[in-house]
């Protein structure tokens, strides 16, 4: 089970490349965001006030700067913090703060308009997503919208006896528990209202991750049922991104460097 201690444990080590390893089957960070991520929230931009959860080294970071007036980073990793503090130490809108792994007391009540996380609570079980809706249940304000990334892994565990089928593997270290239709739970109960689920496999042929968008509702009449998507071709989805940034990114690098040979010359 991913627990907060093991996660903290992972995430507290030393990163040679930020994370960027991650996005190779993309063809970089840059072909990831704008071809899986942005298509997906640039709806819920601008944000006057983004919080991310679990940056990581700052791989979206980076560019969530981009599209807010305030940007709060919020880990469980202190390293994770202090390099993000590094890295951005000439952005002046960005605060920082580690948390236990669950809660957003630092965080002011009704004051985030975006939160936002990616590839990171995916490794994260069922009672650490339920603890951060009930936070943000509270943190976000009215009409705020959020994009979580999180484990389906659990939907392939037997309902009666809780236990995987012979020969299950869980090569990507979600949390074992987690699942889309408990994430909608989570939110029904809590007072969220979850707009749109995406069920995608994930680096393989199971339907092991979820992206869910979710809002605080701005009153009881915006409640509606909502049915998930399932994207079994995803990665199909993340070869053609990393076919089409080799295509249109190859000519501008030989160009480059056919301006600097240039140059060089002269």
């Amino acid at each position: 089970m991913a627990t907060i201690e093991e996660n903290r444990e992972m995430w507290d080590k030393e990163w040679d490349d930020r994370g960027e390893v991650w996005s190779e089957a993309w063809g970089g960070v840059e072909a990831e965001w704008f071809g899986t991520i942005l298509p997906r929230i640039h709806g819920c931009f601008p944000s006057p006030t983004i919080l991310e959860i679990a940056p990581g080294r700052g791989r979206w970071t980076q560019f969530l700067k981009d599209h807010c007036e305030q940007l709060v980073l919020i880990d469980l990793s202190e390293t994770c913090i202090r390099a993000c503090e590094e890295r951005f130490r000439a952005t002046t809108h960005l605060r920082y703060f580690v948390n236990d792994g669950k809660s957003l007391d630092m965080i002011p009540d009704r004051s985030i308009d975006f939160v936002f996380s990616f590839d990171s609570l995916v490794h994260s079980d069922a009672d650490i997503i339920e603890a951060y809706l009930a936070e943000l249940s509270k943190k976000l304000k009215s009409g705020g919208l959020g994009f979580i990334h999180h484990s389906n892994i659990g939907s392939y565990r037997d309902e009666a006896t809780g236990a995987f089928p012979d020969g299950f593997e869980n090569p990507h270290w979600r949390g074992e528990n987690m699942t889309a239709r408990l994430f909608a739970e989570f939110c029904e109960r809590l007072g969220l209202q979850c707009i749109t689920q995406e069920i995608v496999n994930w680096h393989g042929d199971i339907l092991n991750d979820c992206f869910s968008l979710f809002t605080r509702p701005t009153s009881a009449h915006d409640a509606r049922p909502h049915q998930p998507f399932i994207n079994p071709r995803f990665m199909q989805e993340v070869a053609r991104i990393a076919h089409l940034h080799q295509l249109y990114t190859a000519p501008l690098a030989q160009t480059s460097l056919t301006e600097e040979t240039m140059n060089a010359e002269r």
